[in-house]
């Protein structure tokens, strides 16, 4: 028996208290009543391997991405962030939009939905750490990193990106 007022389990959980709630298939431009979208990601890859930027704030292994700024498009925000954090470049049109992840973030556990794209790099540019990002890695898989912690709800959302082809269902 369930007890009907307690909120379903994470579909994964961050080692920064991250939750996530739920992944949405819903049409790119869907906007939702409860929060904003307010951030963008971005599984990028390159010959079958995955990028992902150590955040020095957060000592922490991520997919590229971050806040939208105003007047921006999630797609937008998810090319420029891979730009800004990484040095790859990639059109914002030729990202792939995958559904939208319902986050609590914090210990406030404030909720924000974050659109996720992927994308395919034809080359890899040079990358030069920078305030924010301390080192890039390619992941062949899920194999662990250099040092730091991973993001696991970021890992959790990298395994929804294979089967994006089909709208308007979620996970199972």
């Amino acid at each position: 028996m369930s007890d009907s007022a307690t909120p379903p389990a994470p579909l994964a959980t961050g080692p920064r208290g991250m939750r996530l709630l739920a992944f949405l298939r819903e049409p790119e431009d869907a906007r939702f009543p409860d929060a904003p979208v307010g951030y963008a990601l971005v599984a990028v890859r390159h010959a079958g391997r995955l990028l992902m930027v150590h955040v020095r704030s957060r000592g922490c292994w991520e997919l590229p991405g971050g806040g939208i700024e105003e007047g921006e498009r999630p797609r937008e925000a998810a090319a420029r962030e891979l730009r800004e954090e990484s040095g790859q470049l990639v059109d914002a049109a030729a990202l792939r939009f995958v559904g939208f992840s319902r986050t609590a973030l914090g210990p406030e556990q404030r909720v924000l939905y974050g659109a996720l794209f992927s994308g395919e790099l034809s080359e890899v540019l040079p990358f030069a750490p920078n305030e924010e990002i301390s080192a890039i890695h390619w992941r062949t898989g899920t194999e662990p990193l250099p040092y730091g912690q991973v993001q696991t709800v970021d890992e959790y959302m990298v395994e929804l990106c294979g089967d994006a082809s089909q709208p308007g269902t979620a996970p199972g």
